[in-house]
């Protein structure tokens, strides 16, 4: 059996497990443009917390690094150029394709961030994060209910049947860009967590049997993660680390009658608000076998791409709700203006919502729908001072309203979404 992949964290000072994130400074061109969508840099004692779903994906294992070893790619200019002007203090990107031997992420920074774009200022991360996810890896089970379980990698129903959605594996990864050390000893991954081991489960059932979507034999081995879930806890130099807990959840579509992802999604949200909950994730084991959920009182930050709005879309009702209504969560509820401007602009499904638009983070299809959304989200817990927020989403008379346009995107159909946590 292949051994697997240890993850890959590269922060300033090598040691046996650590890691120089190379770079290379180069000067900046004159002036960035005044943007009233770039906010102000966070306090001295205030730590930006932020994520990206970057839309980085490739459809071949180890495109995205070939396309990231030269600074040419338009789209990386482009995300590169928005965490520049953002300038995040740690930041998860969601649809970074993983490779096991960080070629990536290290040539992201490299070749796009350390490189001021279009007059921003580059900016520099010493320590990265990256370790395997679910999507593109081959259950060996039949998971969409063709009758076959697919294990070539490459075609949609090997992706059907993987454990997430993903062409091959690492597709739609993850990686945690951050300023302040990872401590990398209390790390904890729970990519190989069974769904069937949640009490409770949402497991899908044949809406005309009433019988269970999956076999026994799936259940025995379908993890509830599609790409993974991350806790990583985060020295930002002042009391106890503040624990990154960073996910994916599958998209609540693309299934049947069944719903079996409507159901996983709201599941994989489960996970965290069962997690920081005191006692409710007593039946939660780590990668490493450690059980039980965060420690009580630790503080942290819940960030990732949900793929659930409390209002719209076709989610379950109660998904994002679970932590939005957490009595240990806040949710500041960051906005911008541009959200209210694409949803007045494009119509469409937009028109009957019942969220706000300045909440939107994501750009979607507005004939016949779902149209934009609130699915990006950054929730500190409660014992976590806050500051400012956003979402970066400018207007279309804003001159950095060329980084996120409207479809064919120049960047990504998701907003960077930003909150500015108080150390303590």
């Amino acid at each position: 059996m292949k051994p697997r992949p240890r993850p890959l964290v590269r922060p300033v000072a090598s040691t046996a497990t650590l890691v120089l994130a190379a770079s290379t400074l180069v000067a900046a061109p004159a002036a960035a443009e005044v943007s009233s969508s770039v906010p102000e840099p966070p306090g001295s004692h205030e730590v930006r917390f932020a994520t990206f779903n970057t839309a980085l994906e490739r459809p071949g294992q180890g495109v995205l690094a070939e396309e990231l070893s030269t600074p040419d790619s338009e789209q990386a200019r482009n995300v590169a150029e928005i965490i520049q002007h953002v300038r995040p203090d740690v930041l998860l990107v969601n649809e970074f394709d993983y490779d096991e031997e960080g070629d990536g992420p290290r040539l992201f920074q490299d070749n796009y961030l350390s490189v001021g774009q279009n007059g921003a200022e580059a900016i520099e991360y010493p320590y990265v994060y990256s370790a395997p996810v679910n999507t593109g890896v081959a259950s060996g089970a039949d998971l969409n209910g063709d009758g076959e379980a697919v294990t070539e990698p490459g075609s949609p129903a090997y992706a059907e049947d993987a454990f997430g959605y993903g062409l091959f594996p690492g597709q739609y990864g993850m990686v945690v860009y951050s300023m302040y050390p990872i401590v990398t000893e209390d790390v904890r991954t729970f990519q190989t967590f069974r769904w069937a081991d949640m009490p409770g489960a949402l497991l899908p059932t044949d809406p005309e049997t009433g019988e269970s979507y999956y076999s026994s034999e799936a259940l025995e081995v379908l993890r509830l993660s599609s790409k993974s879930h991350w806790d990583l806890p985060i020295d930002t130099g002042r009391g106890r680390p503040v624990h990154l807990l960073a996910s994916h959840p599958t998209p609540p579509t693309f299934d049947g009658p069944e719903k079996r992802n409507v159901a996983r999604n709201h599941d994989e949200i489960r996970f965290w608000a069962d997690y920081v909950t005191p006692r409710a994730g007593s039946y939660i084991y780590d990668d490493r076998g450690r059980r039980g959920g965060l420690p009580v009182g630790a503080p942290f930050v819940i960030a990732g791409d949900l793929n659930a709005d409390p209002n719209d879309g076709d989610g379950h009702p109660n998904a994002v709700t679970q932590l939005l209504e957490h009595p240990g969560i806040t949710d500041v509820r960051p906005s911008s203006q541009g959200g209210r401007g694409a949803a007045q602009r494009q119509g469409g499904a937009n028109d009957g919502h019942g969220g706000d638009p300045v909440l939107d983070s994501a750009d979607f299809a507005d004939e016949p729908g779902p149209g934009n959304l609130r699915v990006d989200y950054v929730l500190p817990s409660r014992i976590v001072p806050t500051r400012s927020s956003g979402v970066f989403w400018p207007t279309v008379d804003d001159p950095l309203f060329r980084l996120t346009g409207d479809y064919p995107f120049p960047s990504s159909d998701h907003r960077m979404v930003w909150v500015d946590v108080v150390r303590h």
